[in-house]
């Protein structure tokens, strides 16, 4: 199982090793039954400008992960925005 900090952890640790972003900031954790349900919002490479070999530049992405009742993300995926990220999806 885990608590809260437990969840942040392994959200961050899989973020960083998975999309190599920075500035992780986690928005919501909740859990339902056996599943944590987190969104976080990530600064990466604009992959854009990286393909064209044009000077970097940091945007602000969100995603959506699960995790289950050992902490291991089972989903994940970007979203458009913050908003509408509840517990329906």
């Amino acid at each position: 199982m885990g608590n809260l900090f437990d969840v942040k952890k392994a959200v961050a640790q899989f973020l960083t090793s998975m999309i190599k972003c920075t500035d992780i900031t986690v928005l919501k954790i909740e859990k339902i039954n056996e599943i944590w349900n987190v969104a976080a919002e990530v600064y990466e490479d604009d992959s854009f400008l990286k393909s064209m070999n044009l000077p970097p530049k940091k945007v602000r992405l969100f995603y959506s992960l699960k995790l289950d009742g050992n902490l291991e993300v089972i989903s994940y995926e970007r979203v458009s925005s913050f908003e509408g990220m509840d517990s329906a999806n």
